[in-house]
C-alpha cells in the first residue's frame, strides 16, 4: 500500500526508539534527530501561523510570546532567593520526539511544539531568557537534582513518589484519547458499552490497556461482548490498520493523536479518559524541591491562563481538551505503584 503525504506525517515524525513515562507507566516514544538547542527568537508576543483548520503545520511554525514580563511573578522570583543557573537565563529541559509536545521540526535546529513554547513564555513571564537543553528523558530526574537545570518541561505527569524530591506547578491535564477514521460512524466512545465488539489498537503493559482490560471485565460480567485488543509493534502498522479498516479504533497518549487528526484529517477524536485512569493525572514544569522557584514558577502560568496566552497556544496545537482553569503546586499525584 502506497503512503501519501499525509499518512508520513502521522507516521514518520522520528527514527529512534526511546522510553518515556506517560501517565505513570512506561510506553514507546520516538525521537528526531537532536536539537542543538538554540533559542527561540526574542521580542513581543507573535500570532504563530495557522492552516485553515486553525493549527500550525509541520512548516508553519512560529511562537507565543510575552512583550513584558509579569511583574507579580519577577517579584516573587526575587523575593524567593531562587538563582538561576546562568545569570539572567531560564535554563529549561526539555526533549524532543513527537509533535506536538516538543520535537524538531524538518530542516530545523530548535525544537517547538507546546512544551518549549510553555518555558519561553514562563522564561518571559519571569524577566528571564529562555534556554532550552534538550536531554534524554532518562537524565533530567538527576539534571534537575543536581542544579544542572532550573526546570523541566517535557509531560511530565505529577506522581506521589516524584513529589518526595520535585515541585510541580501544573499546566496541563494529562489524557488519553480514542480516535477512529473521520468517515467512521462510531460517533462515542466513553464508557464500558461503547467499546463491545470493537477492534483497538492499544500498547502492551499501558495504563490504557489496564482501563480497556477493566472495561472488558465489566462488558462480560454484564453478558455484552468484549473489545478485541490489537497489538502493533510499532505506529505506522496500527496507523495503515485504522485506515484500512482492519481495526475500529486506536487509544493512547492524547496529544500526540490530537496533532496527528489535526495535520491529516484522516482520524477524530470520539472520546478521553484520565491519563491516570480511575485517577486525574496532570502534566507539570518541574523544580528541585524546595529550592523556591515554583511559586514564582505557578505565577506566571495563571498570569498566562489569564491573559490568554496559555488558550492561544493550545488551540493552535489542538490541546483544548487538555487545558486546566488554573495552576496548581504539587496538587495529589498518581499514586506510588
Amino acid at each position: 500500500m502506497a503512503i501519501s503525504k499525509k499518512q508520513g506525517i502521522a507516521l514518520g515524525i522520528g527514527v529512534v526508539a526511546v522510553a518515556a513515562i506517560v501517565g505513570g507507566v512506561i510506553a514507546a516514544v520516538t525521537l528526531n534527530r537532536p536539537a542543538d538547542a538554540e533559542a527561540a527568537a526574542p521580542g513581543g508576543a507573535s500570532t504563530p501561523s495557522a492552516s485553515a483548520e486553525g493549527n500550525v503545520t509541520t512548516d508553519e511554525i512560529e511562537w507565543v510570546r510575552l512583550d513584558k514580563p509579569v511583574q507579580e511573578a519577577v517579584d516573587a522570583l526575587k523575593a524567593s532567593g531562587f538563582t538561576p543557573i546562568e545569570p539572567g537565563k531560564l535554563t529549561v529541559a526539555g526533549t524532543s520526539f513527537l509533535p506536538p509536545l516538543g520535537f524538531t521540526p524538518e530542516g530545523e535546529t530548535k525544537t517547538a511544539g507546546t512544551e518549549p513554547n510553555i518555558g519561553a513564555l514562563v522564561a518571559d513571564a519571569l524577566g528571564l531568557e529562555y534556554n532550552p537543553v534538550i536531554v534524554a528523558w532518562a537524565d533530567w530526574p538527576l539534571g534537575v537534582q543536581s542544579g544542572k537545570y532550573d526546570v523541566v518541561i517535557s509531560n511530565v505527569t505529577v506522581t506521589e513518589e516524584r513529589k518526595e524530591l520535585y515541585d510541580f506547578a501544573t499546566y496541563r491535564v494529562d489524557l488519553l484519547g480514542f480516535y477512529v477514521k473521520s468517515d467512521s460512524k462510531i460517533t462515542k466512545i466513553e464508557e464500558a458499552d461503547d467499546i463491545s465488539g470493537l477492534k483497538i489498537v492499544v500498547g502492551s503493559g499501558t495504563n490504557q490497556e489496564n482501563v480497556l482490560l477493566a472495561w472488558n471485565k465489566e462488558l462480560e460480567a454484564a453478558g455484552k461482548a468484549p473489545a478485541e485488543l490489537v497489538y502493533y509493534d510499532d505506529n505506522a502498522a496500527a496507523v495503515l490498520a485504522l485506515q484500512s479498516g482492519r481495526v475500529d479504533a486506536t487509544f493512547g497518549p492524547n496529544a500526540t493523536a490530537a496533532w496527528s487528526a489535526r495535520e491529516t484529517g484522516d482520524t477524530k477524536l470520539v472520546g478521553t479518559v484520565p491519563g491516570g485512569w480511575p485517577l486525574t493525572a496532570h502534566i507539570a514544569v518541574t523544580t528541585a524541591k524546595g529550592n523556591g522557584l515554583i511559586e514564582p514558577v505557578q505565577i506566571a502560568l495563571n498570569a498566562l491562563i489569564d491573559g490568554g496566552q496559555y488558550d492561544e497556544l493550545l488551540t493552535i496545537w489542538g490541546l483544548e481538551t487538555e487545558r486546566i482553569d488554573h495552576s496548581e503546586i504539587n496538587p495529589p499525584g498518581l499514586p506510588k505503584s
